[in-house]
Protein backbone atom coordinates (compact mmCIF):
# COMPACT_ATOMS: atom_id res chain seq x y z
CA UNK A 1 0.00 0.00 0.00
CA UNK A 2 2.94 2.65 0.58
CA UNK A 3 4.37 1.38 -2.63
CA UNK A 4 0.87 2.37 -4.36
CA UNK A 5 0.53 5.72 -3.03
CA UNK A 6 4.06 6.88 -3.70
CA UNK A 7 2.78 6.24 -7.52
CA UNK A 8 1.08 9.43 -8.97
CA UNK A 9 -2.33 10.12 -8.73
CA UNK A 10 -2.99 10.44 -12.61
CA UNK A 11 -0.96 6.72 -12.88
CA UNK A 12 -3.59 5.27 -10.28
CA UNK A 13 -6.58 6.44 -11.55
CA UNK A 14 -5.93 5.32 -15.08
CA UNK A 15 -4.24 1.95 -14.01
CA UNK A 16 -7.47 1.03 -12.23
CA UNK A 17 -10.04 2.43 -14.88
CA UNK A 18 -7.85 1.18 -17.90
CA UNK A 19 -7.67 -2.36 -16.27
CA UNK A 20 -11.54 -2.53 -16.53
CA UNK A 21 -11.73 -0.95 -19.62
CA UNK A 22 -9.01 -3.46 -21.38
CA UNK A 23 -11.41 -6.47 -19.50
CA UNK A 24 -14.77 -5.26 -21.43
CA UNK A 25 -13.09 -4.67 -24.48
CA UNK A 26 -11.63 -8.29 -24.00
CA UNK A 27 -14.74 -9.85 -23.62
CA UNK A 28 -16.12 -7.96 -26.64
CA UNK A 29 -13.88 -10.05 -28.64
CA UNK A 30 -13.95 -13.22 -26.75
CA UNK A 31 -16.55 -15.23 -29.02
CA UNK A 32 -14.80 -14.05 -32.65
CA UNK A 33 -11.81 -16.41 -31.84
CA UNK A 34 -14.41 -19.61 -30.82
CA UNK A 35 -16.47 -19.19 -33.98
CA UNK A 36 -15.25 -22.17 -35.70
CA UNK A 37 -15.79 -24.66 -32.81
CA UNK A 38 -19.12 -22.71 -31.66
CA UNK A 39 -20.13 -23.17 -35.60
CA UNK A 40 -19.83 -26.97 -35.43
CA UNK A 41 -21.10 -27.94 -32.04
CA UNK A 42 -24.34 -25.72 -32.88
CA UNK A 43 -24.52 -26.17 -36.29
CA UNK A 44 -25.47 -22.38 -36.71
CA UNK A 45 -24.60 -20.24 -39.69
CA UNK A 46 -22.54 -17.38 -40.25
CA UNK A 47 -25.21 -14.95 -39.57
CA UNK A 48 -26.23 -16.22 -36.54
CA UNK A 49 -22.98 -16.18 -35.13
CA UNK A 50 -22.52 -12.53 -36.03
CA UNK A 51 -25.91 -12.14 -34.57
CA UNK A 52 -24.43 -13.30 -31.11
CA UNK A 53 -22.52 -9.87 -31.67
CA UNK A 54 -25.02 -7.81 -32.68
CA UNK A 55 -27.04 -8.59 -29.35
CA UNK A 56 -24.15 -7.98 -27.24
CA UNK A 57 -23.63 -4.45 -29.27
CA UNK A 58 -27.57 -3.65 -29.22
CA UNK A 59 -27.76 -4.33 -25.40
CA UNK A 60 -25.03 -2.06 -24.62
CA UNK A 61 -26.30 0.18 -26.74
CA UNK A 62 -29.66 0.04 -25.54
CA UNK A 63 -28.73 0.46 -21.68
CA UNK A 64 -25.84 2.95 -22.11
CA UNK A 65 -27.79 6.29 -21.99
CA UNK A 66 -30.06 5.51 -19.30
CA UNK A 67 -26.61 4.52 -17.50
CA UNK A 68 -25.29 7.70 -18.48
CA UNK A 69 -27.88 9.44 -16.92
CA UNK A 70 -27.54 7.40 -13.85
CA UNK A 71 -24.11 7.83 -13.75
CA UNK A 72 -24.45 11.77 -13.81
CA UNK A 73 -27.12 11.31 -10.80
CA UNK A 74 -25.61 9.02 -8.37
CA UNK A 75 -21.69 8.53 -9.30
CA UNK A 76 -19.58 6.31 -11.26
CA UNK A 77 -17.70 3.94 -8.96
CA UNK A 78 -20.28 1.69 -7.60
CA UNK A 79 -22.36 1.55 -11.40
CA UNK A 80 -18.92 0.16 -12.69
CA UNK A 81 -18.36 -2.20 -10.22
CA UNK A 82 -21.93 -4.15 -10.58
CA UNK A 83 -21.69 -3.69 -14.51
CA UNK A 84 -18.31 -5.67 -14.36
CA UNK A 85 -19.34 -7.84 -12.07
CA UNK A 86 -22.73 -8.51 -14.75
CA UNK A 87 -20.28 -9.00 -17.38
CA UNK A 88 -18.11 -11.30 -15.98
CA UNK A 89 -20.92 -13.43 -14.49
CA UNK A 90 -22.37 -13.53 -17.95
CA UNK A 91 -18.96 -14.34 -20.35
CA UNK A 92 -18.33 -17.22 -18.02
CA UNK A 93 -21.99 -18.80 -18.05
CA UNK A 94 -21.44 -18.45 -21.73
CA UNK A 95 -19.04 -21.18 -21.30
CA UNK A 96 -21.94 -23.91 -19.52
CA UNK A 97 -24.96 -22.64 -21.99
CA UNK A 98 -25.99 -26.12 -23.97
CA UNK A 99 -27.89 -24.04 -26.50
CA UNK A 100 -27.68 -21.46 -29.07
CA UNK A 101 -30.72 -19.71 -27.21
CA UNK A 102 -28.95 -19.23 -24.23
CA UNK A 103 -25.98 -18.08 -25.51
CA UNK A 104 -28.04 -15.07 -27.34
CA UNK A 105 -29.56 -14.79 -23.78
CA UNK A 106 -26.30 -14.33 -21.91
CA UNK A 107 -24.57 -12.11 -24.49
CA UNK A 108 -27.57 -9.74 -24.22
CA UNK A 109 -26.73 -9.72 -20.17
CA UNK A 110 -23.35 -9.13 -20.58
CA UNK A 111 -23.90 -6.02 -23.17
CA UNK A 112 -26.37 -4.38 -20.39
CA UNK A 113 -23.41 -5.18 -17.84
CA UNK A 114 -20.88 -3.59 -20.75
CA UNK A 115 -23.20 -0.34 -20.79
CA UNK A 116 -21.95 1.01 -18.06
CA UNK A 117 -18.08 1.24 -18.96
CA UNK A 118 -17.78 4.54 -21.14
CA UNK A 119 -19.92 6.78 -19.08
CA UNK A 120 -18.46 5.94 -15.92
CA UNK A 121 -14.90 5.83 -17.31
CA UNK A 122 -15.47 9.19 -18.98
CA UNK A 123 -16.83 10.76 -15.55
CA UNK A 124 -13.56 9.32 -13.70
CA UNK A 125 -10.98 10.74 -15.54
CA UNK A 126 -12.52 14.16 -15.93
CA UNK A 127 -12.98 14.14 -12.44
CA UNK A 128 -9.87 12.43 -11.14
CA UNK A 129 -7.43 13.39 -13.73
CA UNK A 130 -5.59 16.97 -14.08
CA UNK A 131 -7.06 19.14 -17.32
CA UNK A 132 -4.13 19.48 -18.95
CA UNK A 133 -3.14 15.67 -18.90
CA UNK A 134 -6.86 14.66 -20.54
CA UNK A 135 -6.22 14.20 -24.04
CA UNK A 136 -3.67 11.83 -22.90
CA UNK A 137 -5.63 10.27 -20.04
CA UNK A 138 -8.47 9.40 -22.84
CA UNK A 139 -5.73 8.30 -25.21
CA UNK A 140 -4.38 5.51 -22.34
CA UNK A 141 -7.92 4.60 -21.57
CA UNK A 142 -8.13 3.81 -25.30
CA UNK A 143 -5.21 2.49 -25.39
CA UNK A 144 -6.08 0.10 -22.74
CA UNK A 145 -9.17 -1.20 -24.46
CA UNK A 146 -7.31 -1.81 -27.73
CA UNK A 147 -4.75 -4.52 -25.26
CA UNK A 148 -8.21 -6.10 -24.35
CA UNK A 149 -9.37 -6.18 -28.41
CA UNK A 150 -5.27 -7.24 -28.91
CA UNK A 151 -4.93 -10.08 -26.49
CA UNK A 152 -8.81 -11.79 -26.70
CA UNK A 153 -7.48 -13.66 -29.42
CA UNK A 154 -4.62 -15.20 -28.66
CA UNK A 155 -5.65 -15.41 -25.58
CA UNK A 156 -8.62 -17.64 -26.33
CA UNK A 157 -7.61 -19.22 -28.73
CA UNK A 158 -5.09 -20.63 -26.31
CA UNK A 159 -7.28 -21.07 -23.79
CA UNK A 160 -9.65 -22.95 -25.96
CA UNK A 161 -6.71 -25.19 -27.29
CA UNK A 162 -5.90 -26.25 -23.14
CA UNK A 163 -9.88 -26.63 -22.10
CA UNK A 164 -11.79 -26.40 -25.16
CA UNK A 165 -14.09 -23.48 -26.15
CA UNK A 166 -16.36 -24.26 -23.20
CA UNK A 167 -13.29 -24.05 -20.79
CA UNK A 168 -11.94 -20.90 -22.38
CA UNK A 169 -15.43 -18.98 -21.36
CA UNK A 170 -15.57 -19.82 -18.03
CA UNK A 171 -11.62 -19.14 -17.28
CA UNK A 172 -12.43 -15.64 -19.22
CA UNK A 173 -15.19 -14.75 -16.73
CA UNK A 174 -12.94 -15.53 -13.77
CA UNK A 175 -11.01 -12.40 -15.07
CA UNK A 176 -13.04 -10.08 -14.10
CA UNK A 177 -12.25 -10.83 -10.34
CA UNK A 178 -8.86 -9.24 -9.89
CA UNK A 179 -10.59 -6.34 -12.11
CA UNK A 180 -13.42 -6.06 -9.56
CA UNK A 181 -10.54 -6.52 -6.37
CA UNK A 182 -8.37 -3.09 -7.92
CA UNK A 183 -11.71 -1.31 -8.05
CA UNK A 184 -12.42 -1.89 -4.73
CA UNK A 185 -9.56 -1.63 -3.20
CA UNK A 186 -8.06 1.60 -5.11
CA UNK A 187 -11.47 3.08 -5.97
CA UNK A 188 -10.80 5.76 -3.45
CA UNK A 189 -8.82 7.86 -6.17
CA UNK A 190 -11.85 7.39 -8.46
CA UNK A 191 -13.78 11.15 -8.26
CA UNK A 192 -17.36 11.11 -9.64
CA UNK A 193 -17.91 14.59 -10.63
CA UNK A 194 -16.12 16.54 -13.32
CA UNK A 195 -12.99 18.87 -12.19
CA UNK A 196 -14.00 22.72 -12.65
CA UNK A 197 -11.79 25.48 -12.99
CA UNK A 198 -13.13 28.66 -11.12
CA UNK A 199 -11.93 32.45 -12.49
CA UNK A 200 -9.16 33.91 -11.49
CA UNK A 201 -9.52 35.88 -8.25
CA UNK A 202 -13.31 34.96 -7.79
CA UNK A 203 -15.73 32.09 -7.56
CA UNK A 204 -16.94 29.42 -10.18
CA UNK A 205 -19.16 30.88 -12.37
CA UNK A 206 -23.28 30.06 -11.61
CA UNK A 207 -23.84 27.33 -13.79
CA UNK A 208 -26.01 27.53 -16.96
CA UNK A 209 -28.79 25.06 -17.19
CA UNK A 210 -29.25 23.22 -20.37
CA UNK A 211 -31.88 20.71 -21.30
CA UNK A 212 -30.52 17.36 -22.11
CA UNK A 213 -32.72 16.73 -25.14
CA UNK A 214 -31.46 19.84 -26.60
CA UNK A 215 -27.87 19.34 -26.22
CA UNK A 216 -27.66 15.77 -27.24
CA UNK A 217 -30.12 16.35 -30.16
CA UNK A 218 -27.88 19.32 -31.32
CA UNK A 219 -26.05 19.41 -34.41
CA UNK A 220 -22.66 18.75 -33.20
CA UNK A 221 -23.34 16.32 -30.82
CA UNK A 222 -25.60 14.27 -33.57
CA UNK A 223 -23.06 14.24 -36.40
CA UNK A 224 -19.83 12.82 -33.48
CA UNK A 225 -23.05 10.22 -33.25
CA UNK A 226 -22.60 9.05 -36.73
CA UNK A 227 -18.95 9.87 -36.72
CA UNK A 228 -18.58 7.47 -33.79
CA UNK A 229 -20.98 4.97 -35.60
CA UNK A 230 -18.78 4.58 -38.89
CA UNK A 231 -15.74 3.90 -36.79
CA UNK A 232 -17.39 1.35 -35.05
CA UNK A 233 -18.26 -0.33 -38.32
CA UNK A 234 -14.46 -0.07 -39.38
CA UNK A 235 -12.86 -1.43 -36.48
CA UNK A 236 -15.98 -4.12 -35.65
CA UNK A 237 -15.35 -5.43 -39.32
CA UNK A 238 -11.62 -6.08 -39.26
CA UNK A 239 -12.18 -7.45 -35.60
CA UNK A 240 -14.92 -10.10 -36.59
CA UNK A 241 -14.71 -11.11 -40.29
CA UNK A 242 -11.19 -9.61 -41.52
CA UNK A 243 -9.89 -13.24 -41.01
CA UNK A 244 -12.28 -15.12 -42.24
CA UNK A 245 -12.08 -12.74 -45.37
CA UNK A 246 -7.81 -12.88 -45.59
CA UNK A 247 -8.55 -16.93 -45.50
CA UNK A 248 -11.04 -17.09 -48.48
CA UNK A 249 -9.65 -14.31 -50.62
CA UNK A 250 -5.84 -13.97 -50.48
CA UNK A 251 -5.41 -17.89 -49.24
CA UNK A 252 -3.57 -17.54 -46.60
CA UNK A 253 -3.62 -19.86 -43.57
CA UNK A 254 -5.91 -19.45 -40.54
CA UNK A 255 -3.29 -18.81 -38.52
CA UNK A 256 -1.03 -16.65 -40.41
CA UNK A 257 -4.41 -14.39 -40.79
CA UNK A 258 -4.66 -14.06 -37.02
CA UNK A 259 -1.40 -13.07 -36.53
CA UNK A 260 -2.64 -9.97 -39.84
CA UNK A 261 -5.14 -9.02 -37.45
CA UNK A 262 -2.97 -9.31 -34.28
CA UNK A 263 -0.47 -6.21 -36.13
CA UNK A 264 -3.69 -4.98 -36.80
CA UNK A 265 -4.45 -4.52 -33.15
CA UNK A 266 -0.69 -4.07 -31.78
CA UNK A 267 -0.50 -0.89 -34.09
CA UNK A 268 -3.35 0.64 -33.63
CA UNK A 269 -2.70 0.54 -30.05
CA UNK A 270 0.65 2.34 -30.30
CA UNK A 271 -1.64 4.93 -33.28
CA UNK A 272 -4.05 5.86 -29.95
CA UNK A 273 -1.00 6.30 -27.90
CA UNK A 274 0.55 8.78 -30.61
CA UNK A 275 -2.90 10.54 -31.20
CA UNK A 276 -2.98 11.14 -27.37
CA UNK A 277 0.09 12.99 -27.93
CA UNK A 278 -0.73 14.74 -30.76
CA UNK A 279 -4.23 15.96 -29.33
CA UNK A 280 -2.53 17.72 -26.22
CA UNK A 281 -0.29 19.83 -29.12
CA UNK A 282 -2.90 20.83 -31.26
CA UNK A 283 -6.49 21.37 -31.60
CA UNK A 284 -6.68 20.68 -35.45
CA UNK A 285 -8.62 17.48 -34.49
CA UNK A 286 -10.47 17.55 -38.60
CA UNK A 287 -7.21 17.41 -39.99
CA UNK A 288 -5.77 14.19 -38.26
CA UNK A 289 -8.66 12.75 -39.06
CA UNK A 290 -9.33 13.53 -42.51
CA UNK A 291 -5.63 12.54 -43.64
CA UNK A 292 -5.66 8.82 -41.37
CA UNK A 293 -8.64 8.23 -42.23
CA UNK A 294 -8.53 8.63 -46.04
CA UNK A 295 -5.08 7.39 -46.21
CA UNK A 296 -6.58 3.67 -44.20
CA UNK A 297 -9.40 3.50 -46.48
CA UNK A 298 -7.57 3.79 -49.60
CA UNK A 299 -4.99 1.11 -48.53
CA UNK A 300 -7.79 -1.16 -47.87
CA UNK A 301 -9.01 -1.36 -51.33
CA UNK A 302 -5.56 -3.32 -51.97
CA UNK A 303 -6.24 -7.07 -50.24
CA UNK A 304 -9.48 -6.87 -52.18
CA UNK A 305 -7.93 -6.44 -55.36
CA UNK A 306 -4.60 -7.58 -55.65
CA UNK A 307 -2.96 -11.14 -53.96
CA UNK A 308 -0.45 -10.23 -51.67
CA UNK A 309 2.03 -11.89 -49.32
CA UNK A 310 1.47 -12.70 -45.90
CA UNK A 311 4.29 -10.14 -44.80
CA UNK A 312 3.00 -7.24 -46.80
CA UNK A 313 -0.11 -8.03 -45.84
CA UNK A 314 0.70 -7.78 -42.50
CA UNK A 315 2.53 -4.85 -42.71
CA UNK A 316 -0.19 -3.53 -44.58
CA UNK A 317 -2.68 -4.43 -41.92
CA UNK A 318 -0.19 -2.89 -39.23
CA UNK A 319 -0.37 0.53 -40.98
CA UNK A 320 -3.95 0.77 -41.65
CA UNK A 321 -4.40 -0.25 -37.62
CA UNK A 322 -1.80 2.68 -36.83
CA UNK A 323 -3.78 5.32 -39.09
CA UNK A 324 -7.22 4.59 -37.14
CA UNK A 325 -6.07 4.08 -34.07
CA UNK A 326 -4.35 7.86 -33.97
CA UNK A 327 -8.01 9.60 -34.38
CA UNK A 328 -9.31 8.08 -31.43
CA UNK A 329 -8.08 10.50 -28.68
CA UNK A 330 -8.98 13.65 -31.33
CA UNK A 331 -12.30 11.87 -31.45
CA UNK A 332 -13.15 11.91 -27.78
CA UNK A 333 -11.70 15.64 -27.11
CA UNK A 334 -14.30 16.56 -29.68
CA UNK A 335 -16.71 15.21 -27.73
CA UNK A 336 -15.40 16.87 -24.36
CA UNK A 337 -15.11 20.63 -25.61
CA UNK A 338 -18.87 20.58 -26.63
CA UNK A 339 -19.69 19.01 -23.44
CA UNK A 340 -20.87 21.18 -20.43
CA UNK A 341 -19.12 19.53 -16.88
CA UNK A 342 -22.44 18.51 -15.30
CA UNK A 343 -23.34 16.03 -18.61
CA UNK A 344 -20.45 14.03 -19.31
CA UNK A 345 -21.85 11.29 -18.66
CA UNK A 346 -24.76 11.11 -20.58
CA UNK A 347 -23.24 12.50 -23.58
CA UNK A 348 -20.63 10.43 -23.46
CA UNK A 349 -23.30 7.75 -22.90
CA UNK A 350 -24.90 9.01 -25.98
CA UNK A 351 -22.23 9.53 -28.42
CA UNK A 352 -20.69 6.08 -27.55
CA UNK A 353 -24.04 4.53 -28.38
CA UNK A 354 -22.86 4.98 -31.74
CA UNK A 355 -19.64 2.32 -31.33
CA UNK A 356 -22.26 -0.54 -30.18
CA UNK A 357 -24.84 0.54 -33.76
CA UNK A 358 -21.83 0.18 -35.65
CA UNK A 359 -20.99 -3.07 -33.98
CA UNK A 360 -24.36 -4.25 -33.72
CA UNK A 361 -24.82 -3.56 -37.41
CA UNK A 362 -21.26 -4.74 -38.85
CA UNK A 363 -21.19 -8.47 -38.10
CA UNK A 364 -24.99 -9.32 -39.24
CA UNK A 365 -23.75 -7.38 -42.25
CA UNK A 366 -20.23 -8.79 -43.29
CA UNK A 367 -22.12 -12.64 -42.02
CA UNK A 368 -24.69 -12.35 -45.23
CA UNK A 369 -22.01 -11.42 -46.85
CA UNK A 370 -19.93 -14.39 -46.43
CA UNK A 371 -22.82 -16.46 -46.65
CA UNK A 372 -23.39 -15.04 -49.86
CA UNK A 373 -20.18 -16.18 -51.34
CA UNK A 374 -18.82 -12.28 -51.55
CA UNK A 375 -15.72 -11.65 -49.54
CA UNK A 376 -14.46 -9.18 -51.35
CA UNK A 377 -17.05 -7.12 -50.19
CA UNK A 378 -15.70 -6.98 -46.61
CA UNK A 379 -12.72 -4.81 -47.94
CA UNK A 380 -14.57 -2.47 -50.33
CA UNK A 381 -17.31 -1.88 -47.40
CA UNK A 382 -14.34 -1.03 -45.10
CA UNK A 383 -13.05 1.11 -47.17
CA UNK A 384 -16.70 2.98 -47.87
CA UNK A 385 -16.82 3.60 -44.21
CA UNK A 386 -13.64 5.61 -43.82
CA UNK A 387 -14.88 7.57 -46.57
CA UNK A 388 -17.74 8.49 -45.18
CA UNK A 389 -16.54 9.32 -41.66
CA UNK A 390 -14.24 12.03 -43.10
CA UNK A 391 -17.18 13.62 -44.51
CA UNK A 392 -18.53 13.37 -41.70
CA UNK A 393 -15.75 14.84 -40.27
CA UNK A 394 -15.85 17.94 -42.21
CA UNK A 395 -19.43 18.31 -41.44
CA UNK A 396 -18.36 18.44 -37.77
CA UNK A 397 -15.93 21.16 -38.43
CA UNK A 398 -18.08 23.40 -40.20
CA UNK A 399 -21.29 22.93 -38.18
CA UNK A 400 -19.21 23.87 -34.92
CA UNK A 401 -17.69 27.15 -36.68
CA UNK A 402 -20.97 28.19 -38.00
CA UNK A 403 -23.50 26.88 -34.95
CA UNK A 404 -22.57 27.29 -31.24
CA UNK A 405 -24.10 24.32 -29.60
CA UNK A 406 -25.94 24.35 -26.47
CA UNK A 407 -23.51 22.05 -24.98
CA UNK A 408 -20.66 24.53 -25.90
CA UNK A 409 -21.86 26.50 -22.43
CA UNK A 410 -20.23 25.72 -19.09
CA UNK A 411 -22.78 24.36 -16.51
CA UNK A 412 -25.59 21.46 -15.51
CA UNK A 413 -28.01 20.18 -17.33
CA UNK A 414 -31.80 19.37 -16.96
CA UNK A 415 -32.73 16.03 -17.28
CA UNK A 416 -35.72 16.62 -19.14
Amino acid sequence: MPAIARIPRNARVLAVIGSGHALSHFYLLALPPLFPLIKAEFGVSYAELGLLLTLFNVATGVAQVPAGFLTDRIGARALLLAGLALMGGAIGLLGVSDTYALMLVLVVLAGVGNSVVHPTDYVIMSGSVEPHWLARAFSIHTFAGNLGFTLAPMTMIALAALAGWRGALMLAGLLAVPVLLALAVFGRDLQDRARSRPKPGGAAPRPTPVSSRRLLLSAPILLLLLFYVLMAMVTSGVHSFSVTALVTVQKVELGAANTILTAFLIASSAGILLGGLLADRTRRYALISVIAFGSAGLLLLLPGLVALPVIALTLLFGLIGLLQGSVRPARDMMVRAVTPEGAIGRVFAFVMTGLNVGAAITPLLFGLILDLGEPRLVFWLLTAFFALAVIVVLAVQQVSARTPAPSTRSGEVAAE
